[in-house]
């Protein structure tokens, strides 16, 4: 009982009887005989019949996106990928599940052939994707009895040279992978391959003369060439460092974690991409992401199709998938899947200063709205797929690689101030008088260099240009390096977006003017 704001030893009303965690009654809602062992969103469900649901919950978001057309009608055709898969690998709840799914739904043991229809059923105390015994009609070389992907691999990207002092644990989920999983290759990445030309030679990517750095004080984000050797993980480190809030940092990790997998993905031909991102992650993503400039591609939290930049123009790529099969089944759901059948869970590595951004505080505030109002959660999952922006966008940002908004220069420069040159106004901390008379400068024939600016979506704008309130530390040498990708593309647009100067101008066309009369 709960005490309602009235006094409850002179008013008999006072006292509100508590809501119980289950609506009818204890038995399981399912099979409607066994007594119920676990309340999902006011549902009770017995422990056998707690498997297949989730199981289907799976199946019914993965399957109908496998095919190359997608096939969501209700008969479907036989499930063949046109590739391989690539599972992302993170150590943490939801990944754990969606490996185990996937290994007893797709990829049985090597002396027996199947696919979702084929499951196993785990033996001793754990529990099964099916309630019944599996059994393969029309024999075992009819379709429907051949494996979905040819092949599956994990991915985990290791993120302690971002950090230094960081525990590595690549080895700890190699031998968690390789014992448990033994169907799936294991696939070592680091966050600092990111900014590795010898990684990016190796995925497929075009290598360039050079690099760039970006001034992340101004925001014009102006270009310059790198100069110096430096390692990846140096690299790393000098972006991560000078990132401008807390908020930016897991912002950052999470666009190279995402790109470093596509890559992965692309060079091992792989058609899907699967992530173990649950109904409460996904809510606390798209909440994080639209705080934090992210609205325009909610629906890409959710799922996308992604083709890389220079094969955007070929008809015959094939994208690649980005799914997430456990976006609805909660965060609890998950739980009880890994204790039920014993699964290990190492969790994600903490990195510093991961408690004060936005997204842990979403993180907070949705859990514990999931715990007091469990059906709320997945509202936030189900309104924002019904989102969608007023105007489909034909660029793409050169560092998430995901759709631009168009038109974000003109809007920032009507509910911004973008120019300090009036004497008169004092300009933040952040912004220094070298960036203020760039303008100026021009005239006289020093150029300012060109700028990041245009190529960027609004997200990836704010990740690097956004300020604290309470002040940002300023170095000396605010050049931060670029990832490979960006440079790469770079490379080529950077010549059609430099200006020139009129006296350049008149250099270039100094053999066409005409002598002028003295």
């Amino acid at each position: 009982m709960s005490e309602s704001c009235g006094n409850p030893n002179f008013e008999s009303e006072a006292l509100m009887s508590r809501r119980p965690k289950y609506d009818k009654t204890k038995i399981c809602v399912r099979c409607k005989l066994a007594m119920g062992s676990v309340v999902i969103r006011h549902v009770v469900y017995c422990k056998p019949c707690f498997g297949p649901m989730v199981a289907t919950k799976f199946r019914r978001t993965l399957e109908p996106h496998i095919n190359v057309t997608p096939d969501a009608g209700p008969r479907r055709k036989a499930l063949k990928a046109p590739g391989s898969l690539l599972l992302g690998f993170s150590g943490g709840l939801g990944s754990v599940v969606l490996l185990d799914l996937v290994n007893r739904s797709y990829f049985p043991p090597s002396n027996s052939t199947g696919d979702a229809s084929s499951e196993q059923t785990k033996s001793g105390n754990g529990i099964g994707l099916r309630d019944e015994k599996a059994e393969r009609r029309g024999g075992k070389d009819h379709p429907r009895n051949l494996r979905v992907w040819d092949k599956g691999s994990v991915c985990y990207v290791e993120i302690c040279g971002a950090f230094p002092g960081m525990r590595d644990r690549t080895e700890e989920m190699r031998d968690l992978v390789n014992s448990n999983f033994p169907q799936l290759e294991f696939i070592s990445a680091r966050l600092e391959d990111a900014f590795d030309d010898a990684w990016w030679n190796a995925v497929g990517g075009k290598l360039v003369d050079g690099a760039f750095r970006v001034d992340v004080s101004s925001e014009e984000l102006h270009l310059s060439a790198m100069s110096g050797e430096a390692t990846p993980a140096d690299r790393l480190q000098k972006y991560i460092s000078l990132l401008p809030t807390q908020t930016a940092i897991p912002s950052a990790i999470q666009d190279l974690t995402r790109l470093i997998l596509l890559h992965t993905a692309l060079y091992r031909n792989a058609s899907h991409l699967l992530l173990g991102t649950s109904l409460t992650s996904l809510s606390v993503s798209l909440i994080s992401s639209i705080s934090q400039g992210g609205g325009f591609n909610v629906r890409e939290e959710a799922q996308e199709e992604w083709i890389p930049p220079d094969s955007r123009s070929r008809p015959s790529q094939i994208p690649i998938r980005i799914i997430r099969p456990l976006r609805d089944v909660g965060l609890k759901e998950c739980a009880m899947w890994a204790w039920w059948n014993g699964l290990h869970i190492p969790g994600r590595e903490k990195h510093p200063g991961g408690k004060q951004g936005v997204g842990a505080l979403t993180y907070n505030f949705i859990t514990g709205l999931e715990r007091d109002f469990p059906s709320t959660v997945s509202a936030i999952a189900r309104t924002c797929a019904k989102l969608e922006p007023k105007q489909v966008s034909e660029s793409h940002c050169i560092l998430c690689q995901r759709p631009a908004q168009p038109g974000i220069q003109d809007w920032k420069e009507r509910i911004s101030i973008r120019s300090f040159i009036d004497s008169s106004i004092i300009p933040p901390p952040h912004v220094s008088r070298d960036g203020i008379f760039a303008k100026e400068k021009s005239d006289s024939g020093d150029l300012p260099s060109p700028g990041l600016t245009p190529l960027l979506c609004y997200a990836c704008h704010t990740t690097l240009t956004s300020r604290s309130p309470r002040g940002t530390a300023r170095n000396a040498d605010m050049a931060s390096p670029l990832p490979s990708w960006v440079n790469s593309r770079l490379s080529d647009s950077i010549a059609t977006t430099r200006k020139m100067g009129e006296g350049a101008m008149r250099d270039s066309i100094r053999d066409f003017l005409l002598e002028e009369d003295p």
